[in-house]
Order: C-alpha cells, then structure tokens, then sequence
C-alpha cells in the first residue's frame, strides 16, 4: 500500500482529498507534542518485580484512587492484602469492592478490617487486637494511603475527637496506627523484608514550620493539607530511627524500612475533590476542562507505580531506610527540617500527649454515653414492669366485675322462673 500511494504522488501529484503536507506536518507535531507531554506527565513506570505470595500487606485508604490501584496491582501478584477501612464489614460497596476485586486478581485473600481514621478509638481497638496475637503474625507491608483534605474555600472542621480533621486523618491517626504496631513489626523474623510505605506528597515544601501549632486564624486548607504532609515525613524519618534503636533478642540487625514516596499528582477523587473546590459548579468545569486533566495529571495506576516500586524493588534491601522516593527512584528530600532530631523529638511528643488527651476524653464521653444507655435501659425495663403489673391489676379488675355480675343475671333468672 504505501509504495503504489507514493508512486502516485510523484506520477500525479498530491491528491486533492488529502490535506496538504503543511497542515500534515503541523497535525503531525500538535500530536507528538501532546503525546510526549502525556508520556512525561505520566511518569515512570515501575519495572520492579516481586513473587509476593504469602506476603501479607495492610493498607489504608485502598478502596478508591492511588490505593485502589496498588490493591490491585499487589493482589494479582499473590498478596494477602488487609484493607483498613471506616466501612463496616456488611457495608454494600465493601462487599461489592472486594467481591469485585477477588473476581479480577483470582486471588480470595483480600480482607477488610474496620479501621476509621477519624476515631482513635477505632485505630487503637485494631492495633491492639493485631498487637495481641499470639504468636505474632505476619505482617510483610504496611502502606498508609488514607488522606483527606478540606477543598479551598470550604470551613475547618473538626473529627468526634475534636481534632482538625485534615490533620487527625494524614498525620495523626498514623502515628498512633504505627505506635501501637510498631512491637508487631520488630517481631518479624530476621529474614523478612519488611516494609513500611508513607505515600507523600510534594505539597509538603510549602508547608509552614511545624514548630508551632497552626491556630484557627492562620487555618487554610492548602496549609492544612502541607503541614499534614510534612508531619508524616518527619514522622516516616523518626520512626525510622526508632526502628533502628532496637536491639532484637536474637542482636541480628532490624528488618524493618521506612520509605516515603511521592506518588505525583493523580486523577483520584481527593484531587478532583481538590479542583472542584468541592462544588457542583466546579465539578461541571472540571468536567469541560477534562482534557487538560487527563494530560497533566497521572492515572490512578500510574500514580500507584511509586509505591509498587519501593514495595517490590530488589536493591532497597541493601540499604537503609528513611528514603524519598520519586519516579521509582530513590531521590533527595526538598527541605532539611525533615531531618531535623528537635522538630522530629516535639513533635512525637506533642503527638503522644494529644492522643492521650483525647483518647481520655473519647473514653470518659463512652462511659457517660454507656451509664446514659444503661439508665435508659434501666428505665425501660421499669416502665415494662409498671404496664405489666398495670395490665395485671386490670385483669383482675375485670376478672371480678364479671363475678360481681353472674349473681345479678343468676337471681333474675329465678324470679322469671317464679313468674312463669
């Protein structure tokens, strides 16, 4: 086909149905230019292969977006995975979710644990269950995809703990998730590669300092969400060190890393959530500007190549933890106080005592919440027994009315007999 197409041309001349070679070469490099924009914005794809049957993986916030994708993407290699999810267990899209998701993977050991990050209690009722197994079990990888943010615009709010919402659900919680399982990770035979993945995002080089407490007055949502971002950094860097502190019965050395990756920016709902400002009006103009989106930002999948890379690349075991990872490559990090020993010290302190604090207050609000139960409870059972001993008393009210009455009906009776 093409020699008899070019034979034509060079013994006819261009043919007339066919746009000249001028606008051919400018549609030509309007699509190339397109084409390598999406290829760059998309990001580098993970090359990284691991057999990760019977590797048991926990991960947050792997029922949608980025964490979907790595769900998806781990189960089809073998992987047990642990959903930590706010669902209950016989929510409809849960079980359609996993249902779904065990069809596609041929893989039946995906599970789902009720884990609300918005509730310390909900972490700490988990972890402890998982801490207390006896013996220790099994835990390969832990990702902490969960996240929230506040779109621009909208009010802060505050979770039932009383906590700022965006900093509770990315920071907080997984700091008191990681706490309570951290004697569950050092338990881990010597051998296993254990790893510890904290999804980032880049945002957190704009954050403020974390030196001090972000007040009402200076709140916004872009400051919310950086500061969060920054916090589990430091965290992820400490929690390293804290790892690395401990000495295993057995003096071989920990097995445990800690890696932070930046997945980049994604097409996932927290984004659009982002873009849209959380409005109808801004969904319809993301939904007209829809290409500009799908060229600049990464798929969900694509977003999840990072975090599949630094779960399942070979070379990490080689070397310590605490790393950045960018592009399925280990990068530096863009701001020195990420290693900072005093910011990273006050911070785990100040973190231990808010949780106390609340965790206090959430439990004294149980009790009052559990006596009120019990008082209604006690209240009813009362009012049950005054209706029953009322219906009683009725009864035999009735009861001898009716006595009261055969006499009268049995005399009158005999003197119409009499009459008779």
């Amino acid at each position: 086909m093409p020699i008899p197409f070019l034979a034509s041309v060079v013994m006819d001349g261009w043919p007339s149905w066919l746009p000249g070679p001028w606008a051919l070469t400018k549609a030509g490099s309007a699509l190339g230019a397109i084409a390598v924009t999406k290829i760059y914005a998309s990001g580098a794809t993970c090359t990284a292969e691991r057999n990760m049957h019977g590797r048991v993986v926990m991960i947050t916030g792997g029922t949608s977006g980025i964490g979907a994708a790595a769900v998806y993407e781990l189960a089809k290699r073998g992987a047990q995975v642990i959903l930590l999810t706010h669902h209950e267990h016989n929510d409809a899209f849960l079980v359609d979710f996993i249902d779904d998701m065990r069809d596609r993977t041929n893989n039946h050991l995906i599970y789902a644990e009720q884990v609300d990050l918005r509730s310390l209690h909900s972490v700490r009722k988990f972890a402890t269950k998982w801490v207390d197994n006896a013996p220790p079990r099994r835990l390969d990888t832990i990702i902490l995809c969960g996240s929230t943010l506040t779109p621009p615009g909208k009010a802060r709010t505050e979770t039932p703990d009383g906590v700022e919402s965006t900093w509770q659900v990315n920071f907080l919680s997984n700091f008191h998730l990681l706490g309570i399982l951290s004697p569950a990770i050092r338990a881990q035979p010597f051998d296993r590669d254990v790893r510890i993945i904290i999804p980032t995002c880049s945002a957190y080089i704009r954050s403020p300092s974390l030196d001090k407490a972000l007040d009402k007055k200076d709140w916004s949502p872009d400051k919310a969400y950086a500061r969060s971002k920054l916090a589990m950094m430091v965290f992820g860097k400490a929690y390293q060190k804290h790892l690395d502190a401990y000495e295993r019965p057995d003096k071989l050395p920990m097995n445990a890393r800690v890696f932070l990756v930046d997945p980049g920016y994604a097409r996932t709902p927290g984004m659009r959530r982002w873009l849209t400002r959380g409005t109808v009006w801004g969904l319809i103009v993301y939904l007209f500007l829809y290409m500009f989106s799908w060229l600049f930002l990464k798929s969900a999948w694509m977003g999840a190549q990072s975090i599949l890379w630094a779960v399942m690349e070979g070379s990490l075991v080689r070397d310590k933890g605490g790393k950045v990872v960018k592009e399925c490559m280990v990068v530096d990090c863009a701001r020195k106080d990420v290693d900072d020993e005093a910011i990273a010290k006050k911070l785990w302190e100040s973190s231990d005592k808010l949780i106390e604090e609340k965790e206090k207050d959430a439990a004294a609000k149980r009790a009052r919440a559990k006596k009120r139960e019990m008082e209604m409870e006690e209240e009813k059972k009362e009012r049950e027994r005054v209706e029953e001993i009322e219906a009683l008393v009725n009864k035999i009210k009735k009861g001898k009315q009716k006595e009261k009455e055969k006499p009268k009906s049995g005399k009158k009776a005999k003197n119409g007999e009499k009459t008779a």
